[in-house]
This record gives structure tokens, sequence and C-alpha cells, in this order.
């Protein structure tokens, strides 16, 4: 059996004199690892070609395309010294491709799909703040600490040469870089001819350089007939898992499919209806979404940083800021492209063997489509503001208020599809979108315990379970009980709805000590899927020559 032998050597946590340096291991240790458990780390993984129909761009956005990727490709060295530190110095003590190849996917030498287990041996558990704070930092000192900024999206926490905690913005921490970034931005909106879209490339470009993205995120909102479209900057804060303060670097750049996103534009209107209607008490509903919303479908040719590492990202609701949220609602993009990827190739295998036979023909792409842009049109649902003075429910509930945000997410997406089938606005059997979401709970939970998805998709099975919602058969599959659903899914909407106004952070906790967890039956059903060769997720062949560009 190959062994692969690294020398791994650790430099200085954090460098005093310009507080940029990443971190490493610290001592040099012997690694050994066998072939084979490798070769299992990647077939969780399934390739896919991220393509699109390039005859319907005009020549300059064809021309902006690679400018786009070459911009959104910056992302992934920021998000490495996020995630990691410095990825030159990892892969330089690996002489074996295959273990080069899973870093890459996770960026890092953590298993994003195995609860962040090191596969490197000598190399310890991830941070819980990744690279965003020192190694050594703890939440008391962080919270006793004046330094200006701490809690920012947007900065690194570091030690002064006393070992003071100060925080360092990012458009500082990465200058060179967002600097390049600025002027890739810049050059793309110089041949842009939709106005919205270079209003928003020029407004990004200059926020990279100040980290004040909020005047883009509202011209972002404000686009409308562009058919390009470049989401890249430091957006979500599931690497933080220590407070959920710090957002990562990430980018997708995209493409809309003009035809498919008229369709899907006028759900946005029913939001203040469906609000009004959530399952929950009056004072966890009184904010009112807004509904200068987009809803789009696009396929999507590169992804890069956060977005891009471990379980990919099928839909986007986007922006996070509140403000912004409330005053002009949220953007949903379907990735049309990426979706049918993990539809064909994971969900309708899985359905295959933990589905019960009679309930697989309800296994369909359209309640997939559905179900997914449903739960981020429901991001926009409940409340953003606490309801007893903590501030926004983001802050309340730190870094448990992603995971439960997900699962907000999730089964208010179910709900809005329930309403609006009954409405008439939704066509198929409601069976359909209930057994794919249940099918799609096994595929969402084998992301582990290191993803606010996964977290999500555990404490719902379990819930579920509790409620009747499913049972198992003799021969080992799930038969969804419909009416039971049903009230499961009130229930839990209830539930999360209620934690989330009250900013009620030991709840939450509690919540996921208890039901974000799998237990060891469910783990045996996921083994079935792994010896079965279902991957969890997939990875892209992408790029310009990809795209034939």
């Amino acid at each position: 059996m190959k062994k692969i032998i690294i020398l791994l050597v650790l430099i200085a946590i954090i460098s005093c004199k310009k507080n940029k340096e990443a971190r490493a291991p610290k001592k040099q240790v012997t690694i050994e690892q066998t072939t084979s458990a490798m070769d299992k780390n990647l077939n969780k993984y399934v390739s896919f070609k991220l393509t699109s129909d390039l005859s319907k761009l005009t020549a300059n956005e064809r021309k902006m395309v690679p400018i786009l990727i070459k911009a959104a490709d910056k992302m992934n060295d920021l998000f490495w010294q996020e995630a990691y530190g410095n990825k030159s110095d990892l892969f330089s003590k690996i002489k074996d491709e295959d273990t080069k190849k899973f870093a890459k996917i996770n960026y890092g030498p953590w298993d994003r799909l195995n609860g962040n287990q090191s596969f490197v041996d000598g190399i310890g558990d991830k941070p819980k703040g990744a690279n965003y704070y020192p190694a050594d930092i703890t939440k008391a000192e962080f919270e006793k600490s004046t330094a200006e900024n701490k809690t920012s999206l947007y900065t690194f926490l570091r030690r002064d040469k006393e070992g003071k905690l100060i925080a360092i913005p990012y458009h500082i921490q990465f200058e060179s870089q967002v600097k390049e970034v600025a002027k890739l931005l810049k050059k793309a909106a110089n041949l842009a001819e939709d106005k919205g879209l270079k209003n928003y490339l020029n407004l990004r470009a200059e926020a990279f350089l100040t980290d004040n993205y909020q005047p883009s995120d509202f011209a972002w909102m404000d686009m409308k007939n562009n058919t390009l479209d470049i989401v890249i900057g430091p957006i979500e804060t599931y690497e933080d898992q220590l407070f959920g303060y710090k957002a990562s670097h990430e980018a997708y750049v995209l493409i809309k499919d003009q035809e498919w996103s008229k369709k899907l534009a006028h759900f946005i209107n029913f939001l203040p209806e469906l609000q009004k209607g959530l399952p929950v008490n009056q004072a966890y509903k009184q904010e009112t979404p807004g509904t200068d919303s987009d809803l789009n479908a696009y396929d999507v040719v590169y992804y890069a940083g956060d977005c891009n590492a471990g379980s990919k990202t099928i839909a986007i609701n986007l922006p996070n800021d509140e403000q912004v949220q409330l005053k002009k609602g949220t953007r949903r993009l379907q990735l049309k492209n990426a979706m049918q990827a993990k539809f064909d190739k994971i969900l309708v295998p899985i359905s295959e063997v933990l589905i019960t036979k009679s309930q697989r023909k309800y296994i369909k792409f359209d309640a997939f489509f559905a179900n997914t842009m449903f739960h981020e049109v429901a991001h926009g649902l409940g409340i953003k503001n606490t309801i007893n003075n903590k501030g926004t429910v983001r802050n309340a509930l730190k870094e448990k208020a992603s995971a439960l945000e997900e699962g907000k997410a999730d089964i208010l997406g179910l709900y809005m599809v329930q309403q609006l089938h009954k409405k008439g606005e939704l066509g198929g059997d409601m069976k359909d979108y209930m057994t794919t979401f249940m099918a799609s709970i096994f595929r969402s939970v084998r992301f582990g315990a290191s993803s606010a998805h996964g977290v999500a998709n555990m404490i719902r099975f379990n819930f579920f379970k509790e409620k009747g919602a499913f049972t198992k058969n003799e021969d080992g599959t799930y038969k969804v009980n419909y009416d039971k659903m049903e009230g499961a899914m009130k229930d839990l909407s209830n539930l999360i709805l209620t934690l989330q106004g009250n900013g009620d952070y030991n709840g939450v906790t509690k919540l996921v000590e208890e039901k974000g967890k799998i237990s060891i039956d469910l783990q045996k059903d996921l083994d079935k899927l792994s010896n079965a060769n279902i991957p969890v997720d997939v990875i892209f062949d992408q790029g310009t020559e990809t795209l034939g560009l």
C-alpha cells in the first residue's frame, strides 16, 4: 500500500510586524496516509462542466466574461487566507497529487463534508474562527476587547506587539489583491452596455477599496435588465464558526436565462400575503418584506472562494444587509445548470436507495427546482430584528444564526410551496414537492456538521421523525406521511421563527445540541449511499477554456 510522507513545518502564528501572516502548524511531523483513503475522499465529488449558451451575448458581453472570471478567481486566494492561511506553504510539503487535489477542493487540510476532520495527520482540529482570529483567542477575551470594529464583517483580528487585539480592515489586509480586483471590475464596467450593470460594477470596485459594500448592494438590487452578472466580495459568514461575524470572499459569474426568469418574476408579489399567513404569533411577523425583489434563473459559469468550498450552492439569496433587505428586498438567483447536475447525479440516485418504491415517482426536477427556489425566497420572510431589543437576529444568535436561518428558509420554502399550490399558482401534485423535499434532506445532511445547511437538515430530519412525518420500512426505505409532514412543517416554522424573534441564543444552542446531530441509524443509511458510490456533491470543470472563449 502506497504511503505518503509529508513534512510540515509550522511558522509563527502571527507576524507582529505586519499582522498579515497566516496560521500554520507548529511542529515538524511525519504524516502517513493511504492512497485508498484519499481515493474514497475524492469519490465524494462528481465533476460537472459549467457551460451556457453564449450565442445570446453581445460582442461586448463576450469580452466581459473572461474579465469577470479573472476578477472572480482572485476570491480563491483571499478565501484561502481566511479559511486556512498560506496555501503555498501547505502544498510545498505535500508530494501526493491526490492529497493536493482534495486540499484544493476544501481550501485547506480539513474535510468539509466530514465535520472538518483533518485529512492530513499532524494538523489538528480546524479553529472555529478559521484564520479570522488569532488561534489562541477565547470568546471571553474577544468580548472584553476594546478593539475598534472588532465585530465588523470586514476585519481580521490580530495582535499588536504587546499582544493586544486589533482589527485590520480587509482592504488593508488584502491591499494588493483588492486593488487588482477593483481594476478588473472597472475594466468590465467600461464594456458594460447595461447602465445598471455598469453602475454596480463601478461601485463594487470602490467597495473593495473601502469595505463599504452597501452602496453597491443597493445598485445590485436596482439592476433589472442585465444578462451578465457577478456576485463578488466578502458575503457569507458560515466560515466563522466562532462568532459568525466575519464575511468570506467568494464569487459567481452568471448568465441570466431571460425566458425562465420571466416565468418566475410574479411570485415575488405574494411575499406580503405569505408573511401575514406565517404559522407564528403576530409579533414575529410584523416586518413587511420588500417586494422590489427579483426572482431569476441563471446559468453559473464560474464559482470561486467560499461558495466553491466543499458543498456547492445552487441558489442565492442576497444581499445579507438587513437595511437593504427591508428597503429593497432581496434578489433570488436560481442556478439552474448546477441544480440540474445535483438532481441528476445525486438526488435521483439517493431516492432509488432510500425512498420507498411506491413514492419514487414523485421525485421530480420541477419540484426540486421549486423547493430550492422558494428556500431562497423564504429568506425574505419572518423577522430580521429581534422583538426584545437584542438587535438583529444575526448578531443576537452569533455563530448559531446561519444554521437556524438555513433551517428557516428550508421549512418556510415548503410552506410557500404549499400555500401557492393551494392558490393554483404552482402545478403538479403536492406529493411531488413533499417527497422531493424528504429526499433532499438526505442529500443535504451529508454535508455534515461543519455546514450550516447540513446542521439545518439534521435538525429537520430529527424533528420530522419525532412528529411522524415519515416512517421507515422494514426494507430500510422511508415513506412520507403527507398529513403529518404538513403539521410538522407548521410546528417547526413556529419554533424557528420564535427563536429568531427572541434572539434566543441559549434556545438555539439547545436545539442544535439535541437535534443537530446524526443518529447511528441515520448514519447507517448514509453509509448505504456511500457504498452505492453516490457522490455527496459536485466539483466543476469551469473557466474561459471550458466556455470556448
